[in-house]
């Protein structure tokens, strides 16, 4: 069986992701689609809206036939490790391609920009750290770079063209035997807020909607309905969805309690700005009110983000450095397709495959994701934060058959 990856956050599932997958099918000709997935926390520093396993849910019923989890340790990181640690997974479960949206949807442009890097690394790096002395962004710094040398025609300062460079070289670096594809991304960009497509748009769109709204109706253009099912459900148990503002108040407990020393062992807390987290925590009111006080050139929203997801769920300099490589594959769910695939595969797999939780305590990789599904639990009240905690061990991998999806 033919296997094709696809890396993902499903945050939610929407029709954007939908058209995906059906050109992946097509493109690819696959049999067996496996999504590699953020669980509680993702790239950009964000709560998942909702639970890994809603989400599961959402892209078993839309097409996809295994989810493996992306551990926090990848998840929560700049592209570059994001991109290192979604790849190594999904090369160590069989898949030979990967297909991955972009603004460009050429893949020629991409595995130019990966050979300028390959024999250019030394001076754009150089390039870069200068730009990063000015004060630049590392986002700014590396589109800087990328101009000075003039390299490859590929837009670097799009989200989903920089995440599609970083897989191209992540492919590379590590000399998996994976081809890459890409897919234009359809109407909608990545961070688009606003909505001019009748039946698409950005997942950042709709959860702007729903927090605007408060209705899950208002976005039923927008999703499969399989998906706003899995929002119904998890709304009508948990009486919310997840954002950073019901986070706010653990972290600024966090922030307040600890010392700037506790605060430069967390990963991202760099070049002084525990100074500034302290300084600006104490009068802060919103989430939004607080990072937009702390941003600075070199600190994005998007970095301090993270910054702020590591403080909470106690993600270490050291726990960053101990977790530089995948070590087992978490199965989260399958389609039968994907489970006749594991039947296959399940001998030959480079990293063990793991359906029950309980058989990773004591992994660093695992420890770290007990950490963050606490945090994740926490901004629930007694007895729902007990429930959503007990997920991360009992829930086992989800099974869906073909007569399921919708």
């Amino acid at each position: 069986m033919k296997a094709v990856g696809v890396i993902v956050e499903y945050n939610p599932f929407h029709n954007g992701h939908l058209h995906h997958l059906q050109e992946t099918r097509r493109k690819t000709n696959a049999d067996c689609l496996i999504a590699v997935m953020s669980g509680n926390f993702l790239q950009r520093g964000e709560p998942a809206i909702v639970s890994k396993w809603a989400r599961t849910k959402m892209a078993l019923a839309s097409g996809i036939d295994i989810v493996i989890e992306l551990p926090y340790a990848f998840a929560v990181q700049a592209a570059e490790r994001f991109a290192s640690g979604a790849v190594r997974l999904l090369a160590a479960i069989g898949c030979r391609e990967l297909c991955f949206g972009s603004e460009s949807g050429d893949i020629a442009a991409f595995l130019s920009a990966a050979d300028t890097w390959s024999e250019q690394q030394e001076p754009f790096d150089s390039l870069v750290r200068a730009e990063l002395a000015r004060g630049q962004s590392f986002p700014r710094a590396a589109a800087a770079a990328w101009q000075a040398l003039g390299a490859a025609p590929l837009d670097l300062s799009k989200p989903n063209n920089v995440l599609g460079f970083a897989y191209v070289k992540a492919i590379r670096q590590h000399a998996l035997p994976m081809t890459p594809h890409t897919i234009p991304r359809r109407a909608a960009g990545y961070h688009d807020e606003s909505v001019s497509h009748p039946s698409i748009a950005s997942a950042t769109s709709v959860r702007k909607i729903l927090r605007q709204t408060g209705q899950l109706e208002a976005v039923a253009a927008y999703v499969p309905a399989a998906a706003l099912d899995q929002l119904r459900q998890y709304q009508e148990t948990y009486s919310r969805l997840h954002d950073w503002e019901m986070y706010f108040p653990l972290l600024k407990y966090r922030l307040l309690t600890a010392t700037e020393a506790d605060l430069r062992r967390i990963a991202g807390v760099e070049e002084g700005i525990e100074h500034r987290l302290k300084q600006h925590i104490a009068a802060a009111e919103t989430f939004a009110a607080f990072i937009a006080a702390v941003k600075t050139k070199r600190y994005t929203w998007t970095r301090l983000q993270r910054l702020c997801t590591h403080v909470l769920t106690h993600f270490t300099k050291e726990a960053q450095s101990e977790a530089a490589d995948p070590t087992y594959i978490r199965l989260l769910g399958m389609s039968e397709t994907g489970r006749r695939y594991l039947q296959q595969v399940k001998k030959q797999l480079a990293l063990p495959l793991v359906a029950k939780a309980a058989k990773l305590n004591g992994d660093p990789l695992y420890e770290q994701e007990k950490r963050a599904a606490a945090a994740y639990a926490a901004a629930f009240p007694e007895p729902l934060a007990s429930r959503a905690f007990r997920e991360e061990y009992a829930t086992a991998p989800i099974y869906f058959s073909g007569m399921e999806r919708k």
